[in-house]
């Protein structure tokens, strides 16, 4: 009711709480399709092709500090930084793939480990795109790079680690034996700290086993 003094306003309308409630949808969809579009945005800046999680500006200049420093570091301090670059993921990824074209072989390596270390299979083409040349590089990284691929499902490179098991260092010989035995479930009798000729016997059974493992093309290709 309208009482004396008051002015009437021709213009209100009954409330319309559908009416309302619409719009309230509207504006909610719209920040959550410009959220997305934001989110997007910011994992594709920085990545090849918008491949990987791309990191955030303070935590990228984090990773290049560590990918500086690595070549400096030694011992624990090293597994340490291997440890990080490995708990990050993928935002670490675009770097660490740099690092394996590094000509120092100790780094590479490093950054392989780090890879392996994720247990993600999708890392394994490209750390193959990497131009590799054995000729150029030591035993050490192409152990290293052997693991690593095979941690990550490729057992292209199971002869390398096989070869390294003669090799005349006893930690070379437990890492390559390790990888072998965590991927396959199988040791054949290899103990890295046993005499030449224990090992080389297992050596043996090992490279028939691959023999054996090549023949068969479901193997191969599982």
């Amino acid at each position: 009711m309208i009482g004396p003094g008051t002015i009437a306003n021709t213009d209100r309308r009954p409330a319309d709480p559908t009416g309302t409630m619409r719009r309230r949808i509207t504006t909610a969809l719209c920040a959550i399709a410009l959220a997305a579009c934001s989110s997007t945005a910011e994992v594709k800046e920085g990545s090849p092709k918008g491949f990987w999680v791309a990191p955030s500006a303070v935590m990228e200049a984090q990773i290049r500090d560590e990918a500086e420093r690595l070549p400096w570091t030694r011992g624990i301090e090293r597994m340490e930084q291997i440890r990080w670059f490995a708990s990050l993921g993928e935002p670490a990824y675009e770097i660490l793939l740099e690092l394996l074209a590094d000509p120092r072989d100790d780094v590479a390596a490093s950054a392989l480990s780090a890879l392996g270390a994720t247990g993600d299979r999708r890392l394994v083409s490209h750390i193959r795109a990497v131009p590799f040349d054995k000729e150029q590089r030591g035993l050490d990284l192409r152990l290293e790079r052997a693991r690593t691929l095979l941690r990550l499902g490729d057992w292209g490179e199971v002869p390398e680690l096989i070869a390294g098991l003669s090799d005349k260092r006893l930690l070379t010989r437990a890492l390559c034996a390790q990888a072998l035995q965590e991927s396959t479930n199988e040791s054949f009798g290899f103990d890295p700290k046993a005499d030449e000729t224990a090992r080389q016997l297992a050596v043996d059974r090992w490279e028939r086993w691959w023999l054996r493992f090549t023949g068969d093309p479901l193997k191969t290709r599982g």
